[in-house]
Parts: structure tokens; sequence; C-alpha cells
């Protein structure tokens, strides 16, 4: 138990910082999208708070009021998909479409290009493991519109004394405030081994990318960052790319690093990351057929989470002043007047444009955790996706019984398993890596 509510707190105390280092959303920037959209006003946002008048729903017979979702192997003139070249060729660009349209937004044609600069090298070390840490900046060209600058922050660790190019796993991650300290241990409390230094006894590196670096995490960042450069600091248009995708962008460039590194095997990469960055993790894995492998942590709406259930965070919350920066503007709509029922795609089929690559979705525990993200509805968008998986000579979860506390589903190329800590990837860590090894070598 002391243990549950240590990383308990630990997750409170880092989604805390996060909050603290955001400046405000920009409240100006949300009513110019509304105008565009005319829209006059939004439905409210059930609150997260379990005690509050309006919290979100936590019953799961309450959960589910739609009767059916988008088929994903279903074309948009009602033929059904029947081979993985119709797929590739014809259902896959369409479910793009939506997604780019309605809900992530649409990258620039002609974004800039970044120029890599090693700052440092230097010897360190994770637990028992030796390493060598290598500090990078990406420099994005903004001879387009000076007045904005950009530099990518990545961080690569790789076992030391490795003579061979090794698979990397790359963290969307965060920088901590300056003074920041985590809570001293309660007594008793084992020791456990990083998930770095996990990593590192594979003979893998691992590297930690700061989306915030390249695109604040908030409204008013709009008009700066990666996204503000390519629109020369005017206000994005409806269809126009949101955070999540600008974050993605970033994780592409970080490849494109990657493969230019005599020490990285760029053939095995894996990208990883929690809460609004599982929703990151999961849209870079969609978009950006170089990564390998994917650690999707507790990502809830927005990520894998069916968008239609009513359980958890919802498409208001998504779509409020408060989040609507990670999304186009476009999908504003379906908080007022439209619904997540008229959603042209759901969260599975985000998961089908990842196949026939492995997805591990993970989730906490509802008692330490939440039950904010929904931990069914994310296990729902693996299992639905599975017929695509299929279709490609994949195996998803094989059952659609969500299953009990610390049960790992990982006999498919789609995998899942609720720990039972808190709002962290920690405890699955050793699941996945398990599970990982069948595919990265």
């Amino acid at each position: 138990m002391k243990k549950m509510l240590f990383a308990g707190l630990l997750s409170l105390l880092s989604l805390c910082t996060r909050a603290q280092q955001q400046p405000p959303n920009n409240n100006d920037d949300y009513k110019d999208m509304l105008r565009q959209l005319h829209i006059d006003s939004t439905r409210r946002d059930p609150s997260g708070n379990p005690s509050a008048p309006d919290a979100a729903n936590t019953d799961e017979s309450k959960a589910s009021p739609y009767t059916s979702l988008p088929d994903p192997l279903v074309l948009k003139n009602g033929k059904k998909v029947t081979d993985a070249r119709t797929w590739w060729d014809r259902r896959r660009p369409e479910i793009v479409e939506d997604f780019d349209r309605e809900i992530y937004g649409r990258v620039p044609k002609n974004t800039p290009k970044v120029r890599w600069e090693a700052l440092s090298t230097i010897d360190t070390s994770y637990g028992a493991m030796k390493a060598t840490l290598k500090r990078l900046a990406g420099h994005v060209d903004n001879s387009s519109y000076p007045d904005i600058k950009v530099d990518i922050q990545l961080s690569l660790v790789i076992p030391a004394g490795v003579q061979r190019r090794v698979p990397v796993i790359m963290e969307f991650g965060f920088v901590f405030p300056p003074g920041f300290r985590f809570p001293a241990r309660p007594p008793g409390t084992p020791v456990e081994k990083s998930w770095q230094e996990q990593v590192l006894e594979q003979g893998w590196g691992f590297a930690i990318l700061i989306p915030a670096s390249y695109q604040p995490d908030n409204g008013a960042g709009l008009t700066q960052g990666i996204i503000g450069l390519c629109n020369k600091g005017q206000r994005r248009k409806p269809d126009d790319w949101g955070a999540l995708r600008a974050w993605a962008w970033g994780a592409s460039r970080a490849v494109d690093y990657f493969e230019t590194d005599k020490d990285v095997d760029a053939k095995q990469l894996g990208i990883e990351g929690l809460s609004r960055y599982g929703k990151a993790t999961v849209v870079t894995m969609a978009y950006e057929p170089r990564f390998a492998i994917a650690f999707v942590g507790s990502s809830g709406n927005g990520g894998v989470k069916i968008m239609r259930r009513r359980l958890g965070e919802q498409v208001e919350n998504l779509a409020s002043s408060g989040g609507y920066h990670w999304f186009a503007g476009n999908f504003i709509k379906y908080a007022g007047p439209l619904t997540a029922n008229d959603l042209p795609v759901d969260a599975h089929e985000l998961v089908a444009l990842c196949a026939p690559r492995p997805v591990f979705i993970s989730s906490g525990s509802p008692k330490v955790e939440g039950q904010w993200v929904d931990a069914k509805g994310m296990f729902l968008g693996g299992a639905y996706a599975a017929p695509v998986y299929a279709l490609l000579g994949k195996k998803g979860y094989g059952t659609m019984e969500f299953p009990p506390m610390e049960t790992a589903l990982v006999d498919g190329d789609i995998a899942f398993r609720q720990h039972s800590g808190g709002h962290t990837t920690g405890p699955n860590w050793p699941t996945f890596i398990q599970w990982a090894k069948r595919y990265i070598k």
C-alpha cells in the first residue's frame, strides 16, 4: 500500500508541476476559433473531481450509450475491405483524411528543415548501468519568419562500450522546474530499477524528447512554436494542426537525426509517453511509419480511449478552452452543435493506423489513478482495431473481455495491461520490455 501511495504521489506532483509550468490558455484565441466555426458556445465539460456535482460518469452501466462504431474496414462507398492492398491504397487514406480534417489537423506541406547540433557528450550511469549521454538541439529553420525561434530539445543515452548500433526507445518527456525535488520514499519502500536502467540492461538505448521545447502546451502558444512559425505568427484555420500533431512532427525530426547517428539502429525505434504524451505517442505511431513499436500510457480520450464512451474524460473536456489546442479547431464542433456520435472516426481507427506494427496499451488502477482515463475505453480502442491487424496478418488481444487487474494480454501484436499503481507507466515497463523483445532484437 505504501508503495502504491508513493507512486500516486509522485504522479500527482508530476502533473501539478507540469500545470504550474504552463501559462494560461489564450481565451481570445479560443473565441476566435469559435467565431471561425460559427459556434456561439459549447456544452459544459464534466468535472474530473469525483465529488463535484457535475462529476464525469464512472458508472460502467451508463458508459456506452452508442450502439455502433465506425467500421475501419468499410469504405466510404459502403464496400467491405477484404484485402491488404485496398486497405493501404483506399481505406487507410480515407481514415487519415478524417483524422486530419476533423481531429488532429493538417501538417503544412512544407514544414521548415531542422539542423541537428550535438551540444555535449558525457559519461553517466543509471543504477548499475554505465552509459553515454548525448545532448542535442534541433535548430528549426526560421528564415521565413525570424520573429519566432524554435529549437527541439533531445537527449540520447547509449549503453557504454557497445560496439554496434542499438535499438532506441524514445519517451515524450518534460523538464522539472529549477529546485524541484521528489519527496523522500516512505520507510521500507523497496528501491526499484528505473525504466531507463531496465532498457539499458537489454542493450538498448533510450531518448528523451521535450515536446514543449518546440510547441507550447497551451492555447496561447498556437501562435508560437512550430505551429506559429509555419503560420508566421498568425492564428490557425479550423483544419490546421494542433499540438499533438506538432509534437508528433518533432518525433519524426528526431527519427531524422537517429538515421544519421552511427550508434543508433534506426530500424528499431520505439516511442513511449504518458497521459497527454500518451495521446501524442499513439498519434506519432499512426502517422510516422519509421517507429517500430509503441508504448501508450494512460492516454485517455484523444488517445486510444473510445471517444463515444461516456465515462471519465469526454470530448467536451478536450474541446474546451483548456484542451482545444491539442486538436484541430474543427474538433470543437463535436462539443456543440455536434456530438461524439457524429465523429467520422474513433480511437480504434487511430490504433488501426498503426497496423501492422505492435502497440502496447497501458493503464493504472481506477482506485489509484482514477477513472478519468477510462481503462476499459482504452482497452476497447485496441480491441476494435484487431480486424485491421488480422487483415494484415497480425493478431489482436484474442479477446473482447476486459481483463482483471494486472492480467497481461501479450499474445498478440496489440497488447494491454492495467497495473495496480497510479498515473504512470512505471509498473508496466517490465511487461512491455519482455513483450517488446519479440520485435526488438
